[in-house]
């Protein structure tokens, strides 16, 4: 049995080493590896293979740094909303338990040089409750993705809607109450009858005879009195037959609009959907297969590819293209940064690459060049015939034919 063997006393001594932490400064994120003193990580970086690792980590090191960067938040609250979803906390105690795994992301390899700066980080963009205390850092975390959130912006929605219902009933009401009086107010003026009925109080005065004073109600008075009830009953059953009508009217519209409310309202909803497709769809890569885009690198100005127009064959790791060029027929790999969307002439077909409606084929109405934006027409798809009046110049670029 060798020195260095499986079951060797060493071998097994050095695993039960490597099983619990270790020092932050000396992992290597980039391999994956941890050393136990400063000697082994500096040995470390000389080895070839940590070299290689890092002629890629040269390439491109901030998408490298964002991409730990991510991952390493989207671990660390998935854990606080596992884990302490309605809880105040101190922020030692939550990092304490998400480095427990052994294999999780490591703080030296993301943008935050302190578990101070992180907490911040998340103080600012909202997604933690952040509080100072003498005893240090601690951080509640806010649901914003749970089901009772949305159960929550539905029972919102649901409000407002019922609010414009009410709204609309009340107009009517007070529409008919004052048509109602205004009727009534003819009806007064154009019966003369009622006005020669009203005569000047008569005192009551005794005769000498002992007869019984009679007080009789007369009969023209029953009469007004029927007149006006007959009239209002008229004037009421036609409110209703507008009302009726109206009402069919308002439901053939609420039927297209899909709701009853009013047009604020409704508006006011289809905003709220919008914007939230618009956040879902916005993504900070854009490229996809079967569009013209135009080379913008300058170093690629020597081999005659600058400012050149190609077809997206292959999208490859989200960021970069398989570009055919249109004059020569060569294929390049060019990242997006040093690539710019076309525009085509007015009538040409485009594609969405970004934004609310992204992937979705439309023909380009107009250009606003003051502005760097266009009007498109969505063709096909559940948005067919749809037009967005102001979409900017980086959405839309040419599909090939």
């Amino acid at each position: 049995m060798g020195k260095n063997d499986f079951l060797t006393p060493k071998a097994i001594a050095n695993r039960i080493k490597a099983k619990g932490l270790q020092k932050l400064r000396w992992y290597c994120q980039m391999c994956q590896k941890q050393c136990r003193d400063e000697n082994g990580f500096k040995c470390h970086c000389m080895s070839e293979s940590h070299q290689r690792q890092m002629e890629i980590f040269g390439q491109n090191p901030n998408r490298i740094v964002g991409g730990y960067s991510e991952e390493f938040e989207s671990l660390f609250l998935e854990h606080m909303k596992r884990s302490h979803r309605f809880s105040r906390v101190a922020a030692t105690v939550v990092y304490n338990e998400y480095i427990a795994d052994r294999h999780h992301v490591h703080m030296n390899s993301t943008q935050w040089a302190t578990l101070t700066e992180f907490v911040k980080y998340l103080g600012k963009t909202g997604k933690c409750k952040v509080e100072e205390t003498p005893k240090g850092w601690f951080i509640t975390y806010i649901d914003n993705d749970s089901e009772t959130l949305f159960k929550e912006k539905m029972k919102n929605k649901r409000i407002r809607a019922d609010l414009a219902d009410e709204e609309k009933q009340e107009r009517e009401i007070k529409r008919q109450i004052e048509r109602a009086e205004q009727l009534m107010g003819g009806a007064e003026t154009m019966d003369g009858s009622e006005q020669q009925l009203e005569l000047p109080p008569k005192p009551l005065e005794k005769s000498e005879t002992d007869q019984k004073i009679k007080l009789t109600l007369g009969s023209l008075s029953k009469s007004v009195v029927k007149e006006r009830a007959e009239s209002s009953r008229l004037i009421f059953d036609e409110i209703d037959n507008e009302k009726r009508v109206k009402g069919s009217k308002d439901g053939e519209k609420g039927g297209k609009n899909g709701i009853g409310g009013g047009k604020s309202v409704l508006d006011e909803l289809m905003r709220e959907e919008e914007q939230a497709k618009e956040r879902s769809n916005r993504k900070d890569y854009w490229l996809c297969e079967g569009i013209i885009v135009k080379v913008m690198s300058k170093a690629l100005a020597d081999k005659g590819y600058y400012k050149q127009k190609g077809v997206i064959r292959k999208v490859i790791d989200k960021y970069v293209g398989e570009i055919e060029m249109l004059e020569n027929k060569h294929v390049l790999r060019v990242d997006q940064e040093e690539l710019e969307t076309v525009i085509p002439q007015i009538g040409g077909l485009v594609r969405i690459v970004n934004g609310a409606y992204r992937g979705s084929n439309a023909r380009l109405l107009a250009i606003d060049t003051n502005n760097f934006c266009a009007k498109v027409q969505i063709e096909r798809g559940i948005y067919d015939g749809k037009i967005l009046k102001a979409i900017e110049y980086e959405d839309i670029s040419k599909l090939a034919q």
